[in-house]
């Protein structure tokens, strides 16, 4: 297993904002995909989570968490949590959080799916 990358120090109003950008990021490419009928992927977003609702029933849900400067993600095949660093999201095992999401998303919808950072 890797050494675990310390997380990169910020301030709660900066976790806000790029936890802001990441479900926003999220939405946009949801959005595109059912504009471009690739998917329908049904989208519910209160605070700081964001639910994705596949076809099949099943659901990705992705939650920040304020108090731990934390983003989680729930899909089928488990929970992941990410910190933030080196400008990335990373989980204990180094994976990358929009890596992460791309595959689950990918299983869970039976379609390659692909998620990217935003800019």
């Amino acid at each position: 297993m890797p050494a675990q990358t310390a997380p990169t120090p910020m301030s709660d109003a900066e976790f806000h904002a790029v936890t802001a950008r990441v479900l926003a990021s999220v939405e946009g490419a949801v959005d595109r995909w059912l504009q471009d009928d690739v998917i329908d992927i049904d989208t519910q977003r209160t605070g700081g989570l964001l639910e994705l609702g596949f076809p099949n029933g099943s659901k990705i849900v992705l939650n920040t968490q304020p108090p731990l400067h934390e983003l989680w993600m729930a899909a089928r095949s488990g929970g992941f949590h990410f910190k933030h660093a080196r400008g990335r999201w990373l989980d204990r095992d180094e994976r990358e959080f929009f890596e992460m999401l791309s595959r689950c998303a990918s299983e869970q919808a039976g379609v390659a799916l692909r998620f990217d950072a935003p800019d």
